[in-house]
């Protein structure tokens, strides 16, 4: 839901900041107030092309910040986890745009591109009577809308599974299938080469291990006569070595101890070093022990390690991965050993799993059937009441080919119209005037506001080439559907905004220099003063203060 709106400098507007309700909002005001403004705002925040004509004269950018409550719209919270973008439950759209030709877009304070901000706003927000953001002329959202209306979401879910296990065998089976026509070329070289891998026999971490020997073996002798000469500094020299030396200086402070106690922590602490010098020394001649000059055992690991290196070149790799190829050509070599029985398992399954969706799809199909006939009546009864005497809504679904599968099944759907009685049916998308399509879309939505995906709905004179009792009754409907969405509906026509919950009206503010656009929330009394001047025009009378209370009074009652 629509909560806060601020624009700044756009168009003819400084500054302006709108709180927004739940239930029906009216937006009411003369011709040229402004009220496209808005909606040009508010699209602007939602991801429209930029314009840098709707800048403010003389400021140097405009900008836009949109803040919804999406707690209880799983489908947006759940966008934004998966887009990591989610902050606290909020949802603040803000959209800067520079009189350089720049325009920046924001999602709770992170960049974004505008694909990225057009894509959230087609979940908030479903603006009719303009061709922005108008979700019902897609197709996947006129199938969404009558799959929600059956609520038939188990057979959704089957087709969509079945169609999922179908893809999968289908792309093994393209893949044996392939394999297959080169695949003796193919048995040919996995043989050779996993003769070749067999043969070497490597072991798991085999070349890491040869690399640490081949360096032991290679400085033998240097590591032999080095341990050796730190044997004799640390221990066995005749003339000096550093075990005597501090042996003797431990004896000498003992001595002295006597005199002074506060030797003793040190010589403990050199006595903690003789004990580690002697394990140091233990330590060197057990590795010394372990060291050998072996030239012959040298050359063997080189030609190994020399044969591994060879044949990593070979399939140029690291000598690392040889392990994981050997394993990969010899699953591979499995797999086209015995293809051909594999190719008649996976033919059976792909059989069966293909009667498996058409089942399914035939089930949904028949649902889907069901229920366009069951709403085709319902929106077309709705259309009667909105001024369109004899208009006629249907559902078609037609079958595509089986090479067309989709998760969806196989029906293609379009939503079809005639706003009069004699004319054949149109594809909605193809209806000419905004009025009628508006209207349509807001029969459509009452029949099915339950299963309402998007929860901000804008009708944009939808009242257009209607008045008296058709007006109020497009404003009953209204008023029925802000029930359970938000509605904010622009109009000129009184019958309409007398059914609002809320009401706003949009007028110009002229200075010395320059005219803005202002928006005033109204309460009870100057709602009737605006009702009463639709009514009545410039000059408002006692009479239409009167009938505009009463008008308002009776749509509070109903």
């Amino acid at each position: 839901m629509l909560l806060h709106l601020t624009i700044r400098n756009f168009a003819i507007i400084d500054a302006l900041e709108l709180e927004f309700e739940s239930g029906l909002t009216a937006l009411t005001g003369e011709t040229g107030a402004g009220k496209s403004i808005l909606l040009g705002a508010l699209g602007l925040v939602l991801g429209d092309r930029a314009d840098n004509d709707s800048i403010k004269q003389d400021a140097d950018h405009a900008e836009i910040v949109a803040e919804f409550d999406t707690q209880n719209n799983e489908t947006v919270s759940s966008w934004l986890v998966e887009q990591a973008l989610n902050v606290d439950d909020e949802c603040i759209l803000r959209r800067r745009v520079s009189k350089d030709g720049r325009s920046r877009a924001y999602i709770n304070g992170t960049p974004v591109n505008l694909n990225i901000i057009r894509e959230l706003g087609e979940m908030l927000i479903d603006i009719h009577g303009q061709h922005e953001h108008q979700s019902l002329m897609k197709p996947v959202v006129q199938r969404q809308l009558l799959d929600d209306y059956a609520n038939h979401a188990n057979l959704i879910e089957a087709v969509s599974n079945a169609f999922v296990q179908l893809k999968l065998v289908e792309e093994q089976l393209q893949h044996l299938e392939q394999a297959s026509s080169d695949r003796n070329n193919r048995l040919d070289l996995l043989r050779f080469q996993t003769q070749e891998l067999d043969a070497l026999a490597l072991e798991e971490n085999e070349y890491q291990t040869l690399n640490e020997k081949h360096a032991r073996l290679a400085h033998a002798e240097k590591l032999t006569s080095t341990v050796q000469q730190s044997l004799e500094e640390l221990y066995s020299g005749e003339d000096s070595n550093l075990y005597s030396d501090l042996s003797r200086t431990i004896a000498s402070l003992q001595d002295i101890a006597e005199v002074d106690e506060k030797l003793n922590p040190v010589i403990d602490l050199l006595q903690e070093a003789l004990v580690q010098i002697d394990e140091g020394v233990s330590q060197l001649r057990t590795y010394g022990d372990s060291l050998e000059l072996n030239p012959t055992e040298l050359e063997n690991v080189e030609q190994r390690l020399q044969v591994i290196l060879d044949l990593a070149r070979k399939h140029r790799i690291e000598p690392e991965t040889l392990t994981k190829l050997h394993q990969q050509l010899s699953e591979e070599l499995n797999e086209l050993d015995h293809a051909d029985e594999r190719l008649e398992e996976l033919r059976a399954e792909y059989k069966t799993l293909q009667q498996t969706y058409s089942n399914t799809a035939k089930a949904l199909s028949s649902s889907r059937n069901k229920a366009a006939k069951k709403l085709n009546r319902a929106i077309s009864s709705a259309m009667q009441t909105l001024g369109m005497s004899g208009g006629q809504f249907v559902i078609e679904i037609t079958q595509n080919d089986d090479d067309k599968r989709s998760a969806h099944g196989l029906d293609k759907i379009d939503f079809m119209v005639t706003a009069n009685a004699g004319q054949a049916c149109k594809a909605l998308s193809r209806v000419a005037s905004g009025g009628e399509l508006a209207r349509i879309s807001l029969a459509i939505q009452m029949i099915i506001a339950s299963q309402a995906r998007i929860p901000t709905l804008i009708f944009d004179e939808v009242d257009s080439g209607v008045g008296g009792g058709i007006a109020e009754i497009v404003g009953q409907h209204l008023r029925t559907l802000g029930g359970n969405n938000q509605v904010v509906c622009i109009t000129h026509l009184p019958q309409v905004a007398s059914q609002a919950h809320h009401h706003m009206r949009v007028h110009k503010q002229s200075g010395k220099q320059q005219t803005s656009t202002c928006v005033d929330t109204l309460e009870r009394q100057q709602r009737i003063e605006e009702i009463a001047r639709m009514l009545s025009g410039v000059d408002i009378t006692q009479q239409s203060l009167a009938h505009a209370e009463e008008m308002i009074t009776r749509a509070e009652e109903h």
